[in-house]
């Protein structure tokens, strides 16, 4: 059995996308998966699989959601020991102690590349915010005083390029590895 996570798109914000996380682990574990479990309210789902393929989970999940709860949203999975290498790859700037900046993780939806989105999106402002890419995620820090004059902020929030993204903070991401098992040692 392989560990898996799935992140939904836009669920459970500002009261829109209503999904309630045990209905979903429900709906998660009646299409087979197994030692299903949720963190937070916001679409992350950490679950076992015997399939290896990612783009037939995902459309298993996608189709779920379209039937079980009307909602056509985005999903975006991968596998554990991915996320641990994205984890073990980030920049020493990002995900640090620091509060006066939040630092996210930008998840890719495929067939969308970095250059892609860096196109529509742009330069981050040097003196604001930074960015790196990492296979299909992008590391992202920003200042918390300042993130409204930020260039990504606003604009991974634009309609054109928000359904290509998912994004996730370094808290989110660590406590969501360390629900199965791993700590990513920062």
């Amino acid at each position: 059995m392989k560990r898996y996570i799935a992140f939904l798109r836009g669920v459970n914000i500002s009261g829109r996308n209503k999904v309630t996380m045990a209905e979903l682990k429900k709906s998660i574990e009646r299409l087979g998966y197994e030692e299903v479990k949720t963190y937070l309210n916001s679409g992350n789902v950490i679950f076992s699989s015997d399939e290896n393929d990612m783009g037939s989970i995902t459309k298993q999940i996608v189709m779920m959601l379209k039937s079980q709860f009307d909602l056509d949203i985005p999903v975006f999975v991968i596998a554990k020991d991915e996320l641990e290498d994205i984890l073990q790859n980030a920049p020493d700037w990002w995900g640090t102690d620091d509060r006066e900046i939040y630092d996210n993780l930008i998840f890719i939806m495929p067939p969308v590349t970095f250059a892609d989105v860096f196109n529509e999106i742009g330069e981050p402002k040097e003196e604001l915010e930074k960015i790196q890419d990492y296979k299909e995620v992008i590391f992202w820090s920003f200042s918390r005083k300042n993130y409204q004059k930020t260039n990504w902020w606003s604009k991974t929030a634009n309609a054109s390029i928000s359904n290509k993204l998912t994004i996730r903070t370094a808290n989110t991401i660590r406590k969501i590895v360390d629900l199965n098992g791993y700590r990513s040692g920062r």
